[in-house]
């Protein structure tokens, strides 16, 4: 059997292509866009480079002719890949199976509702195409023999998209995706300034700072890429602290595979404490700097 990986940024293509060789005998890996192809981590590695005018979705017209031996297509779930995987997809006369917490045998299991529930699906035949998270695959390796990539010509559709603007997103810095603790916050913050005592706590225990939606596209306190959620982040982090989150399941579908969880919250019902491990009833103005004291 043969995996085809589709990523946009290299550690996701090296993670995915680790959970491509435990379902593959065989793994191909393609980065569209600037980054490059990790070392070691495929049999074949490609990288397509996206013209200067062109969008980076129009990259599946690139990419068509390399899934004729293919069984099993494993992408990147961001918003180019997604557009490119679903291109391909309706090429081969297939669907795409989404946001995919683990992939077994054939079976994807992956969040429906907004995290009410779980379901598991399976390609009926064909091509297999999936979208998971870095983390979906738990420590599994990469491995293989690329020492590069072959560069792809760009393919323009015959209706392609023309990329009119664009303006870069300031990133964090952070991959949550890469740390053992993680402290969350919530709407329990109520100014953006008291997320510096979320900072600080982090500061103190080397945690990564992540969000619940509404600090990042509600409020905007938080970059986009922070966001924990059923369309956001999936971790599994050794630790993850939640602080001022109610522990609505759109939020901890996104943290439920957390070794321990602590929550902070002074509504004494909210649903977190109904899904942690440890709960402090409390102000996070109160709280969170005598934690940081005390630690």
């Amino acid at each position: 059997m043969k995996a085809f990986v589709i990523a946009e940024h290299a550690e996701a293509a090296s993670a995915l292509a680790a959970g491509a060789r435990t379902l593959a005998d065989e793994v191909a890996v393609a980065v569209v866009g600037s980054e490059q192809v990790p070392a070691n981590i495929a049999d074949a590695a490609y990288h397509v480079a996206v013209p200067e005018g062109a969008a980076a979705d129009d990259a599946a017209a690139t990419l068509e002719a390399l899934l004729d031996d293919v069984q099993v297509v494993i992408a990147e779930p961001v918003r180019h890949v997604k557009s490119i995987v679903g291109k391909l997809a309706a090429a081969k006369g297939a669907s795409v199976i989404t946001d995919c917490l683990s992939i077994e045998d054939g079976v994807a299991t992956s969040m429906y509702f907004g995290g009410v529930g779980q379901i598991r699906r399976k390609a009926k035949s064909g091509i297999a195409f999936y979208t998971a998270g870095a983390g979906s695959f738990g420590d599994a390796q990469p491995s293989g023999s690329n020492a590069g990539a072959e560069e792809l010509s760009w393919v323009a559709p015959a209706a392609a998209l023309k990329l009119v603007s664009s303006e870069p997103i300031q990133k964090s810095g952070v991959d949550l995706n890469k740390s053992d603790v993680v402290v969350a916050a919530g709407r329990g913050f109520s100014e953006e300034a008291d997320l510096d005592l979320a900072r600080a706590l982090c500061d103190k225990i080397g945690a990564g700072l992540g969000c619940s939606r509404p600090l990042a596209e509600g409020a905007g306190w938080m970059p986009s890429e922070t966001y924990i959620g059923v369309s956001g982040l999936m971790l599994s982090p050794k630790v993850y602290i939640a602080a001022g989150i109610s522990g609505q399941m759109q939020h901890m579908v996104g943290a439920n595979r957390s070794g321990t969880v602590f929550a902070i919250n002074k509504d004494q019902n909210a649903p977190i404490f109904k899904q942690c491990d440890y709960g402090l009833v409390g102000d996070l103005k109160d709280v969170l700097p005598k934690i940081t004291e005390a630690l």
